[in-house]
């Protein structure tokens, strides 16, 4: 079911990693994801938590291992000290033919590969190239500001087709709506981006910059800013942020460690279904009551909040009028270094969300819907241990 939106798959750089992984990502609808090593790849079920499959080989290490939901189709970039295939080709892996079934070749380095049942999205640093997915056609190019990150965001609705992506300036996005053939350009923040998301249908554009202290969402079509979130006081990277299935919440993931989770604005999302927290973890709240995010407070505030209903806007600070983050779930370890993970909310439409951490270890955790607050892990694991490996 495509119930969720897509969010960035993590690139790691091997010369600092101490364990073998490449890269991790989830698929369209984050029941799982797929680990790309130094030797092959992996993916592993979300819920509940096993390896699905493992594919070995003698020499190579994959860079890029994107998903096609939970179908045979996978595109692969090389990667790490010995690639198993060009960084600059992107090749479609039919697991069932056990072979590659199509290539696609650049003057570059592939920095990014997104996918849905209808396109093929490959992103390098300058240029975008977008593919109808049955024949490999090109179908689009679109050109960017400098993107050594590979931000692209393409969301997995069948009923359209949009693709958000850095623009020609620095701060800016460019949404794609080929559904409707319609261009948006925001100018998102002053500081170069860092991080971007869509919602499901694509109506909906998270983005972050460098600074890592702000998150603003946006309507795709109008090009209006809804929101603007703060993740804290301090810089930080902002490495990874998705839409709840009913455009209630989002999360947001940076290098300290801690994910947040926001309540999007009423206005900004259609009716929410009903959200039940586990009745019974060992750290969860327990006796909360089953609520929809409607029901639920607004994101705490400033103290000084009201002075927005009394000066002007222009003389209020924007420190003042954004919105702190609902609720928090911190990585165990990450006060003594910063971390790198990627998030998403689990396929199951509750309040529920999957991290995935760079040191080989998965969450699910849980917030409580009326209250907020800290969250509480409802499972934990560690994937890609040495004694798996064969």
């Amino acid at each position: 079911k495509e119930s969720l939106a897509r969010v960035m798959g993590l690139r790691l750089d091997a010369n600092t990693q101490s364990s073998e992984l490449l890269y991790v990502g989830f698929n369209q609808d984050n029941g799982c994801f797929a680990c790309g090593t130094d030797s092959g790849f992996r993916i592993f079920n979300c819920d509940p938590f096993r390896q699905t499959y493992r594919r070995d080989f003698d020499l190579g290490g994959f860079g890029i291992v994107e998903m096609l939901f939970r179908c045979n189709i996978l595109a692969l970039v090389g990667g790490g000290r010995k690639p198993r295939y060009p960084t600059n080709k992107v090749m479609i892996w039919d697991d069932h033919q056990n072979r590659c079934i199509g290539e696609l070749s650049f003057r570059s380095e592939v920095k990014a590969v997104r996918m849905s049942r209808e396109r093929v999205v490959v992103v390098l640093e300058y240029r975008i190239y977008v593919y109808n997915f049955s024949d490999l056609n090109l179908l689009h190019t679109i050109e960017t500001i400098s993107n050594p990150h590979g931000l692209c965001a393409l969301c997995t609705d069948s009923r359209a087709c949009v693709i958000a992506c850095c623009g020609l300036q620095k701060g800016h996005v460019r949404a794609e709506l080929f559904d409707i053939t319609r261009t948006t350009l925001i100018s998102a923040h002053e500081a170069a981006l860092s991080c971007i998301a869509l919602n499901t249908d694509g109506t909906r554009l998270a983005t972050a910059s460098e600074r890592g202290t702000l998150v603003r969402v946006w309507d795709t079509r109008s090009g209006q800013r809804l929101m603007e979130l703060r993740r804290g006081a301090e810089p930080a990277v902002i490495q990874c942020m998705c839409f709840h299935a009913d455009n209630s919440w989002l999360l947001v993931g940076s290098d300290h460690g801690t994910i947040h989770v926001f309540k999007l604005s009423e206005s900004d999302s259609d009716k929410a279904p009903e959200l039940t927290p586990p009745s019974s973890t060992p750290d969860a709240v327990t006796d909360a009551p089953i609520s929809t995010a409607a029901d639920s407070p607004d994101n705490p505030r400033s103290s000084l909040s009201f002075l927005g209903s009394l000066l002007p806007k222009s003389l209020v600070p924007t420190y003042i009028q954004s919105q702190w983050s609902f609720a928090q779930f911190r990585l165990p370890g990450s006060e003594k270094a910063l971390t790198r993970t990627i998030c998403a909310f689990a396929p199951e439409n509750t309040n529920s969300f999957l991290v995935v951490s760079a040191d080989g270890t998965f969450y699910k955790c849980g917030f409580d819907p009326v209250r907020g607050g800290e969250c509480y892990r409802e499972d934990w694991q560690k994937f890609l241990l040495p004694e798996d490996d064969e």
